[in-house]
């Protein structure tokens, strides 16, 4: 949240503020928190302006506010890989601008080519970077990774992608489990390519709704690639069990990410 708030010119949240406002909430909304696997409550952070002001200028005045709101399981038919289709003539972000900041401006770019890529039979549109249209960079909704060999590759944090918090989570696992991890450059030609020699074993999508989200097909200018029968791989249904184990108490939290009221 202080990341997008340099980046919009807004005042930072002292961490204990923070911290302490969501201890608060979520002990006064216990009783919504919902009791089925897979469930949650929703707790959402966020800051807007709130000058009394028509224009464009920095505001004077913020309000800082979170929201909950128990919502339903993100997978009601177990986990069903998904097919994307790359961004085409659009892009979502170029350095420089807002692609690394969560901000409504960030997510307005990507509601027409997601529209087209769903009535087009697809779940979402992978996007490719803005300058030479061939770098993967991420998904609306998820950071990407690729099982490549026995390389587990992420494209990188330089400016145009969300740092999210699960892929992070992702990528210290897979180091703890003696894993390597390339935080590098991916094309999308690289990914055909690994495709065609059956070295791809894997592509997965990262999130705080989907946890990890299998995809099983990726298509680009009338090209597609099937990834693992269009099934769930071992090592994305490995991490799938392992976050959620931390998530609901059943498995050791070594990393410290648990917080408990």
């Amino acid at each position: 949240m202080n990341q997008s708030c340099r980046r919009l010119c807004i005042p930072e949240i002292d961490f204990d503020v923070f911290l302490k406002g969501l201890k608060e909430l979520v002990s006064l909304d216990r009783e919504w928190v919902p009791k089925k696997r897979g469930y949650s409550l929703y707790i959402r952070p966020f800051i807007f302006a709130t000058d009394n002001f028509l224009g464009v200028k920095v505001s004077d005045t913020y309000r800082y506010m979170i929201i909950t709101s128990p919502v339903g399981a993100y997978y009601k038919e177990g986990i069903n890989p998904v097919r994307l289709i790359t961004s085409g003539e659009y892009i979502r972000a170029s350095k420089g601008g807002l692609g690394a900041a969560k901000t409504p401006a960030n997510y307005a770019a990507t509601l027409l080519p997601g529209e087209e890529a769903k009535k087009k039979g697809f779940t979402q549109v992978l996007w490719l970077d803005g300058i030479e249209r061939k770098y993967v960079e991420e998904v609306g909704t998820m950071n990407l990774f690729f099982l490549e060999g026995e390389d587990l590759i992420t494209p990188p944090l330089e400016g145009t992608i969300l740092p999210g918090v699960t892929r992070d989570s992702v990528i210290q696992l897979a180091r703890d489990w003696g894993m390597k991890v390339s935080e590098r450059r991916i094309s999308i030609d690289e990914i055909f390519t690994a495709s065609k020699k059956g070295s791809l074993k894997e592509v997965f999508g990262s999130g705080t709704a989907a946890v990890i989200s299998p995809v099983g097909e990726i298509h680009h200018e009338g090209q597609k690639v099937v990834i693992n029968d269009n099934k769930i791989g071992p090592v994305a249904q490995k991490l799938y069990d392992e976050i959620t184990g931390i998530q609901y108490g059943e498995r050791p939290d070594k990393f410290g990410w648990r917080i408990t009221l």
